[in-house]
């Protein structure tokens, strides 16, 4: 006599399991596709920053070009869009001796630090990039 063996049911099994299979590459899928939007949004920033702290840059050598004393007491604030950019010109002190920069020294009325800070929220968190350089009254 032969045993008939009967499946009933494991064609649900199966059809189960091909659901959630497909269920769950979806979900990464769309797991991947919200992070990559979300990247591609930070480096959106991040290039719009770069341009904003470049022309802070420049903010600071035509206030130079126009008059020594524009740039020697720089400090302005914008917001531009979701970016908060701030430019700041600080006094730099020379050493006696070597007559380089130093934290140590006499001020040199004719350099300043120029530091342009631009700042944006993202993703609930507030990014900051910053550009340091030397400007020096040439015109003098």
């Amino acid at each position: 006599m032969k045993k008939i063996i009967k499946n009933n049911g494991f064609m649900i099994v199966e059809v189960l399991m091909a659901v959630s299979i497909m269920t769950v590459s979806i979900l990464v899928a769309m797991a991947v596709a919200q992070k990559s939007v979300y990247v591609s949004r930070q480096a959106f920033h991040a290039t719009q920053a770069a341009f904003l702290l470049e022309e802070g840059a420049e903010n600071a050598r035509i206030a130079r070009d126009n008059a020594w004393n524009n740039a020697a007491t720089l400090n302005s604030s914008e917001q531009i869009g979701i970016f908060t950019r701030a430019i700041v010109a600080s006094s730099v002190n020379r050493d006696n001796t070597t007559k380089d920069i130093s934290v140590i020294g006499t001020d040199d009325p004719g350099t300043k630090l120029i530091v342009v800070t631009v700042s944006w929220p993202e993703g609930g968190v507030t990014i900051t990039k910053t550009l340091q350089f030397y400007i020096m009254n040439i015109f003098s």
